[in-house]
């Protein structure tokens, strides 16, 4: 006898099929798929972004690190700068020295046109218009000129100014002793005694004319008071010329 017979009420089952396996939701707590890194780290790529975009920036712009090359050359430079400064206190005291050579030919000029200042003295040739003069000697306190026949006497005491007078123009002039002048010390002037003058045979300082290039040796004549003191002499070509000075202290 057969089982279903047997059993009556089994009856059999059918074949079961495969049943696929079903995918259960989604657990809180579960992994999830997982994203790249740098989607997980937005504020760390976009600051990673932003650095290496500076250090390509200071790299166009020469920053960073120096190259060993660059660093000595740099270094090299400097030395060079440095040696420069060192020098330059040198090159400071030749400029000082300059300038003190420049105030030393300055204060020369200046003592040099100090000098050109000063009227000439004895002894120097001196210019106005068409004559030189030149001042050789000074008789003071003569009382009379002349002989014992022909001779003046002086309101005070004479003095004679012996001198040389050149023609340097190209036409003839007159020299006329009445045209020079004597200051004393006092700053008075005196006038040219020519009457007292005609007593020297070689005051030559009357009306003489001078042709151009010659050279005649004359004497003024100057009645001054006995306690005058010669200062300056007033040489002129003419009555009407500037004149030129010589001091006869």
């Amino acid at each position: 006898m057969s089982d279903q017979q047997q059993h009556p009420e089994w009856s059999p089952q059918p074949a079961q099929q495969p049943v696929p396996p079903q995918q259960s939701p989604a657990q809180p707590g579960a992994d999830a798929p997982r994203k790249s890194w740098f989607a997980r780290h937005k504020v760390l790529t976009g600051l990673g972004v932003l650095v290496g975009l500076a250090i390509v920036g200071s790299a166009v712009s020469g920053g960073g690190e120096e190259d060993p090359a660059v660093a000595g050359t740099t270094a090299e430079v400097s030395s060079e700068d440095s040696g420069t400064q060192e020098d330059a206190p040198a090159e400071d005291q030749e400029t000082t020295d300059g300038v003190d050579d420049a105030a030393g030919d300055e204060s020369g000029a200046e003592e040099q046109a100090d000098a050109d200042a000063k009227p000439a003295g004895i002894g120097d040739p001196v210019r106005d218009g068409k004559f030189e003069f030149t001042v050789t000697e000074l008789e003071r306190g003569v009382e009379k000129i002349g002989n014992e026949y022909l001779n003046t006497e002086a309101q005070g005491k004479f003095v004679l100014v012996h001198m040389s007078v050149e023609n340097i123009g190209d036409e003839a002039q007159y020299f006329d002793g009445s045209s020079q002048k004597l200051v004393d010390t006092e700053g008075r002037t005196h006038s040219a005694d020519s009457e007292a003058a005609i007593y020297l045979d070689d005051s030559n300082s009357f009306l003489n004319e001078i042709n151009p290039g010659n050279t005649v040796d004359g004497i003024v004549v100057f009645d001054m008071p006995k306690d005058a003191k010669p200062a300056t002499l007033e040489l002129h070509d003419s009555a009407f010329s500037g004149g030129v000075e010589v001091s006869v202290k």
